[in-house]
């Protein structure tokens, strides 16, 4: 069967039905006896199934008929719901996805899920809760040292791969004086040799200092025991080591705490998430999308030319005619603008499960909300949006929400609160990203500034709050003290302000110590159209976005003065520069009839400038096009715009011109 001309329905279908899984199965976990929702996700994982199958994906199909199995004796209550049976499904949803990834960019889908099937054919056969068949042994573990669901589910993944699991406990000397530097050179020597998944105490006490004479490991490695021992011992200040491989153990039958079974009596069904979707919509490619709306730009050029004929002619017919045109031409614009609006949903979709396992690893309790999710966008902005939301949002986890120990002695809960939301205002929409956390540090942040030149000792006296908060945001800025794998690195925050500003919107940050911060992020609802004020310069026109403008005004020469060799002007009490745009853009100067100067005044955050022109033309949406592969880098040059007349409108980028 000839299988391409099915493929982006596949593509499509699969999607779909991966995040209506996604979705229950984050659902089950907060009701693990609804069994609605366990047959939801049996039915898509089912049909998914059959789909890969025909398309003649095996490893696709293999992973959900495997994953059939164990909801279908979830359904038949031979198995009940746990962390690490959700952990497992989630993992496979996620390989899942990727191999649908690999599919669309042209790849054939296969990918080693072997691990992924033997876990699942474990918990299918009775091992439900990732410890049976395991060689983790808990008495032989010191007491101290618990392993979680995940820990020893990579272990058992590990052994698989030829890797053997050890406990190692190194002895450090009495008198030793730099205990954190003995146990980062120990660290050092096994990371070499293999992985350490645990310690005790954690690696953040041991950096601290904060133990006794001693430390435990538990060691991924295929190196022999003695070897590890020998190169251990060749640190200074040591005086033992003892290294024994991790065996199961029989423990006495203790009468295990039931687990409740699941309710044979279901509740009203929910309703399914993909049945959700209204049967009278047609798929249509983003690409078709966007050849209508500039074959409509092309249209939009032909009508001005006819009004432009209709006025000289004045042929009561033809006028009659053209602004009927011009009517009808306004609502298929309109209608276009519309179908390129997509919600929000699919990019905040992604973000519960990441949520939920970066919680998991930084080993913190977070309750995640989401707000607002069919709020709409245009599409090019939903596909750019993204990456800047998961950085904000692996920073609140990070840096806002503290440990469940310290959230206790602050008289918090020890759950801490995430909400993610958006809603539109006017011609914006705005994402808030929101947390109960810590807030920020004002002086840790001044001081970090300081000590990387972001800030002079000077400049940081004078610097109001909401200022310090905008230094986050500086390239290679960060407080934290230890580089981890989710932050640390100083990369995050300044790409979040690069990006949502190339996108023509802007980012805020409202905090309070100890009780939390916000940041908000403001988006132009299209970056197809945009409302402009067209000004003259010279005999060429340009465009200004009325998002950044405060207010136009007309000012003579006695209203500016010199500051700092630059001419100024004083705009209601703050010293505002003036831009001359003729200057900058290399444009021959009109002949000045008069003393008269046209300023816009605009703005980007606290700052401002006052750009001359020589004439106002008037407010106009006008559609977006960029300048091309050619012309990627022209200097305070956002785009260009045709306007009704055919003539060609650079629009000027205010945030360029604001230093």
């Amino acid at each position: 069967m000839e299988t391409n001309q099915y493929l982006d329905l596949f593509l499509d279908e699969s999607r779909e039905h991966l995040q209506a899984v996604n979705d229950y199965l984050l659902d089950l976990e907060k009701n693990p006896n609804e069994l609605a929702y366990v047959n939801e996700i049996f039915r898509s994982a089912h049909t998914l199934k059959g789909m890969a199958a025909t398309m003649g994906y095996e490893d696709i199909a293999n992973l959900t008929h495997k994953m059939e199995n164990v909801l279908d004796r979830i359904r038949n209550e031979e198995l009940s719901v746990t962390s690490h049976l959700l952990d497992v499904l989630l993992n496979a949803v996620e390989a899942l996805e990727s191999m649908v990834a690999l599919i669309s960019t042209g790849g054939d889908g296969q990918q080693d899920v072997s691990h992924l099937i033997s876990m699942l054919n474990e918990i299918e056969n009775g091992n439900n809760d990732g410890v049976a068949n395991s060689s983790v042994d808990r008495e032989d573990v010191s007491a101290s040292l618990q392993l979680n669901e995940f820990e020893r589910a990579v272990i058992e993944e590990s052994k698989e791969q030829g890797f053997q699991p050890l406990h190692i406990t190194v002895y450090l000397e009495e008198d030793c004086l730099l205990k954190a530097a003995r146990t980062f050179m120990v660290f050092e020597v096994l990371e070499k040799l293999g992985e350490v998944i645990k310690s005790e105490p954690p690696v953040e006490k041991l950096e601290e200092e904060n133990f006794e004479d001693r430390f435990t490991l538990v060691f991924l490695t295929k190196e022999n025991q003695e070897d590890i021992q020998k190169k251990i011992m060749k640190v200074s200040e040591i005086k033992k080591v003892e290294v024994s491989i991790l065996e199961n153990k029989k423990e006495d039958p203790q009468p295990k705490e039931e687990t409740p079974k699941l309710e044979k009596k279901q509740k009203a069904p929910v309703q399914s998430k993909m049945n959700m979707q209204s049967s009278k919509t047609i798929r249509v490619n983003i690409e078709r999308l966007d050849q209508l709306m500039n074959l409509f730009e092309e249209l939009v050029i032909d009508r001005g030319r006819l009004e432009e004929i209709s006025k000289e002619l004045q042929v009561k017919e033809l006028s009659e005619t053209v602004e009927k045109m011009t009517r009808i031409s306004s609502d298929l614009q309109n209608i276009i603008l519309t179908m390129r609006m997509m919600p929000i949903e699919q990019v905040f979709n992604r973000f519960p499960r990441m949520i939920r396992s970066l919680a998991k690893e930084l080993d913190k309790q977070v309750n995640f909300e989401i707000i607002g999710a069919e709020t709409e966008l245009d599409r090019t902005v939903i596909d750019e949006i993204g990456d800047p939301l998961v950085h904000l949002l692996r920073n609140s986890l990070d840096h806002g929400i503290e440990s469940p120990d310290v959230r206790e002695k602050m008289d918090k809960d020890r759950v801490g609160n995430v909400t993610l939301k958006a809603y539109q205002s006017g011609n914006h929409v705005f994402i808030e990203i929101e947390d109960d956390g810590a807030g920020i540090n004002v002086e840790k942040v001044l001081k970090k500034a300081i000590e990387n030149e972001v800030v002079s000792t000077s400049e940081a006296e004078s610097l109001s709050d909401e200022e310090v908060f905008q230094l986050i945001f500086s390239s290679g800025f960060s407080t934290a003290e230890v580089v981890s794998d989710v932050s640390g690195r100083g990369v995050g925050l300044d790409v979040v302000k690069t990006k949502i500003e190339s996108l023509g919107g802007t980012v805020f940050v409202e905090s309070e110590r100890g009780k939390g911060s916000r940041f908000i992020i403001q988006l132009p609802l299209t970056l197809s159209i945009i409302s402009v004020l067209l000004v003259e310069i010279g005999k060429e026109k340009y465009a200004i976005p009325l998002s950044s403008i405060i207010e136009t005004a007309i000012i003579t020469e006695r209203d500016m003065f010199h500051a700092h060799n630059q001419r100024v002007i004083d705009f209601r009490g703050k010293v505002v520069p003036l831009v001359f745009l003729n200057d900058l853009f290399e444009v021959p100067n009109r002949e000045q009839a008069d003393e008269f100067y046209s300023i816009v005044i605009v703005k980007k955050g606290e700052k401002m400038a006052a750009l001359v022109v020589d004439e106002f033309i008037g407010q106009q949406e006008v559609v977006l096009k960029s300048l091309g592969n050619y012309l990627t880098n022209v200097f305070a040059i956002s785009g260009a715009t045709i306007l009704g007349d055919g003539q060609v409108a650079l629009i000027i980028d205010c945030n360029a011109l604001i230093k």
